[in-house]
């Protein structure tokens, strides 16, 4: 990456632009960090002025042209090539060889970057490129059965996913890997962008309001979802699989910022890599069940560093869960609202515990979304909402839920709770 950028820098000092640098500079480093993660290995840069037009080319071994990842503007990720989009005069894709090139075209550095829409038809019709092994044939597509999938749980692992693939990347290309883990990150990028293009989004929207009616059962799953996987894939969920799995132990240990992940997101990764595996070698489909919600909470490698006096001793109904997703904290009102004798009964459980069912997935949707990019819109509001009681039951309440952000980086949750 270092070295891209000081040759693109050398070339425009070298033809007097030196106003262009910053603006290059930053071109490059999406163009080379977008290759790296979706392709691996491979790159050639080439860069030269003509006039007073710079015109920059990434090639790679890939000829699947460069697909935007329709995140939503909350994301914490997937905005570099809108980015390029806004600040470039010309950008575009030529095929070479077995692979591509994505060049841009630049003659002033003053462009405002703009991470709105843009339209996916100014891209390359390239709806056959996939990455192949080299050597690898393309037999007969694989019917893949997904049943009761959910569709939102899918849109917040891909967000989550390619946070912790890029991150890994970077760490690994830093230290140096070797030509197969570059791979191995192509064909994983390769896996996740296949499932994004072929499974819906469900459109829950933003206001808080909205949300409430939207993002429940059954609007955010799907009955029945046919998934056509090219035969040459099959196995590259095998390596999404595994490289998660690494990336997501050096979340919980601390090497990396992106955040460790619930158990609902890790259990969605192993079921559709091991549907599309199974049903590869003839196994029937089995459907999407609920993680219990007696799965433990991911572990915190820092101590929390709070004390529980104010919500434990407060005469108001009131509870505090960590940024783990674990109550951590009840009043004697709350605990008498929910239907508990006693706090050993619910403090040190996942907060889907008093989350129906049918709420589950749009909570651990929110919920990872907003330690990722801070995404919050029911914080900081009144909203009524219904919660599970002990016995199984429902009761309505109007709820205030506030974040504190801890010295240690930590985050703790207080809800106040009142009867609707």
């Amino acid at each position: 990456m270092r070295e891209a950028r000081q040759y693109v820098r050398d070339v425009l000092r070298a033809a007097g632009r030196e106003d262009l640098v910053e603006t290059a500079e930053l071109l490059v480093s999406e163009l080379v960090t977008n290759a790296l993660v979706h392709v691996g290995s491979g790159l050639e840069i080439a860069a030269w002025v003509e006039g007073d037009v710079l015109r920059v080319e990434v090639g790679d071994a890939s000829p699947h042209a460069p697909l935007p990842r329709h995140h939503p503007v909350t994301a914490g990720t997937g905005r570099g090539l809108r980015l390029v989009s806004s600040m470039v005069d010309r950008w575009g894709t030529t095929p070479r060889g077995v692979g591509k090139v994505v060049w841009f075209e630049l003659e002033n550095g003053d462009h405002e970057p703009d991470l709105g829409d843009w339209d996916v038809a100014d891209l390359e019709d390239d709806q056959s490129g996939r990455v192949v092994a080299p050597g690898g044939s393309l037999p007969r597509p694989l019917d893949v059965e997904l049943l009761n999938v959910p569709l939102l749980l899918h849109t917040v692992w891909q967000q989550h996913a390619d946070a912790l693939l890029r991150e890994l990347l970077l760490i690994r290309i830093g230290a140096g890997s070797n030509t197969d883990e570059l791979w191995a990150h192509a064909l994983a990028s390769e896996a996740m962008s296949f499932l994004q293009e072929n499974l819906p989004t469900p459109n829950v929207g933003e206001d808080a309001d909205e949300l409430m009616v939207s993002a429940v059962e059954p609007f955010v799953s799907s009955d029945r979802e046919v998934l056509h996987v090219p035969a040459e894939i099959v196995d590259h969920f095998r390596v999404l699989d595994e490289t998660l799995e690494a990336a997501v132990g050096m979340a919980e240990a601390g090497f990396l910022l992106t955040p460790p992940t619930q158990p609902e997101v890790q259990a969605f990764r192993h079921w559709i890599c091991g549907e599309i595996q199974r049903q590869a070698i003839g196994e029937a489909p089995i459907p999407w069940s609920d993680v219990p919600t007696s799965a433990p909470a991911p572990a915190a490698r820092i101590p929390l560093g709070w004390t529980s006096d104010e919500v434990s001793g407060s005469a108001l109904a009131v509870m505090a869960a960590d940024d783990t997703n674990r109550l951590i904290a009840a009043s004697p009102s709350a605990l008498e609202l929910l239907g508990y004798a006693g706090p050993e009964e619910l403090v040190g459980r996942r907060l889907v515990t008093i989350i129906p069912a049918r709420f589950r997935q749009a909570h651990v949707a929110g919920f990872t979304l907003h330690l990722a990019n801070g995404r919050a819109p029911l914080l900081d509001r009144w909203v009524t909402v219904p919660v599970l009681r002990k016995d199984g039951s429902e009761i309505d309440v109007r709820l205030l839920v506030a974040a504190e952000m801890l010295p240690a980086g930590r985050r703790v949750f207080v809800a106040r709770l009142e009867p609707a």
